[in-house]
């Protein structure tokens, strides 16, 4: 499974401009952008292989992660840790779910620490 250089190219050089995006690669794996919660449960992966450069930086900041204008620049106070917020719902036909159900809706602040 070759990476496409659209793929390539988002992650030699669009990566390094996103604060909090780790690349972790496994070799002989097809790329997937794998999400994780605060807690580093994995949340979904994303598979890459098919999506254009653009796609895939379109995506990263609709997650929320906060791209950098050079990979020195500061990152600002609120995005410190972002994209770690709570993530908007997303439109019903966005969900990953095939089946049509929604995941359970959570309010904000409550913690299902048992």
């Amino acid at each position: 499974a070759g990476r496409s250089p659209q793929v390539k190219a988002f992650i030699t050089q669009d990566i390094p401009l996103y604060h909090n995006l780790e690349m972790k690669h496994l070799p002989g794996a097809d790329p997937e952008l794998v999400l994780l919660s605060h807690r580093y449960e994995e949340l979904e992966r994303i598979p890459l292989s098919d999506m254009t450069r653009d796609e895939i930086n379109q995506l990263v900041q609709e997650l929320g992660f906060y791209r950098k204008e050079t990979p020195d620049a500061p990152v600002p106070e609120e995005f410190q840790f972002a994209p770690a917020k709570p993530l908007p719902t997303l439109p019903p036909h966005q969900a990953p779910m095939a089946d049509g159900k929604t995941p359970p809706k959570r309010d904000k602040g409550e913690h299902p620490d048992l």
